[in-house]
């Protein structure tokens, strides 16, 4: 998502976890907090990690052969993640890939800076990785016109959907779930501790968030591209899921269940399911809008 700058601005509503309190121990960060607020590094679970910045996420996942970092911030918040990865006590040279959400500048304009810090590959599926190395958004974007270009990152690896991208011990599944961009993709792994295996969700935003004038039920202008939405969210209902992070944290109530705020527990069963359903039930929302407008 790109606009607006904060959480307290996006249409999302927070899961209904309910439960207990998540470990933790440094200052927490609010649910509104803005995109480049520094945040704590957290781990999450096993050899997860939270490092992104309060208001937009990065998670770096951790091997003995290099890590995967997933989303790289905007472009100031890069030197917030960098410098988070080395206070998890980590380095960021050994960061051997680079993977996304999708192809706006508020999770991806810090990737070049990141690439450049740590040598690391960056893996995008086709649509956004034409993105990433231009630099820009194209018309295909729901937000075309409104969004911010980003420093270019040369030669991309292209994944597809449903690829293992493997280092060392580490697996993770990269799943096609177009919608809010026509990159947007999610990621699927497992993650073990003291033999609580627990599988990780890091589901990109499903908002249906647009430029003036664009209309997502219209067919003819944007082919297939409705259809495809409804079976992001057929898919993102049924990941394997114990533990949702999403882009931005509000999106999933992540302060409610990392940090000392926390109250909720950071695994729920059926996260997935319902971070679904509410993006179904605002995509209906924006389309019966658009139907009401049309002339």
């Amino acid at each position: 998502m790109s606009v607006p700058r904060t959480a307290a601005g996006l249409l999302l509503a927070v899961l209904p976890l309910a439960g207990g309190p998540a470990a933790a121990a440094a200052p927490g960060c609010p649910a509104d907090a803005g995109w480049d607020e520094p945040s704590p590094p957290y781990r999450l679970h096993g050899d997860t990690w939270y490092v992104g910045t309060c208001g937009i996420s990065a998670l770096l996942v951790t091997s003995p052969e290099g890590h995967v970092l997933l989303d790289g911030g905007t472009a100031a918040g890069a030197a917030l993640i960098e410098a988070n990865i080395r206070a998890a006590g980590f380095r960021v040279e050994d960061v051997r890939y680079i993977a996304g959400s999708h192809e706006h500048f508020d999770h991806a304009g810090g990737i070049a800076a990141l690439q450049r810090a740590s040598g690391a590959a960056v893996v995008a599926r086709e649509p956004a990785a034409r993105v990433l190395e231009r630099g820009a958004s194209d018309r295909d974007d729901p937000q075309f016109g409104v969004l911010e270009d980003m420093a270019p990152v040369p030669r991309v690896r292209r994944i597809a959907d449903g690829e293992v991208l493997a280092l060392g011990p580490l697996r993770l599944t990269a799943h096609a779930t177009p919608g809010h961009t026509p990159g947007s993709t999610s990621w699927t792994w497992r993650s073990c501790e003291a033999g609580r295996c627990l599988d990780i969700a890091y589901v990109d935003s499903l908002t249906a968030i647009s430029a003036p004038g664009y209309r997502f039920g219209d067919e003819a202008a944007h082919p297939g591209y409705l259809a495809d939405f409804r079976r992001t969210l057929e898919k993102v209902a049924a990941l394997p899921c114990d533990v949702l992070v999403t882009p931005h944290p509000a999106a999933s109530g992540l302060w409610s269940r990392l940090g000392p705020g926390a109250d909720r527990p950071l695994a729920h069963e059926g996260a997935c399911r319902d971070y679904a359903t509410q993006g179904r039930t605002r995509l209906d929302a924006r389309l019966a809008r658009e139907a009401a407008a049309a002339p």
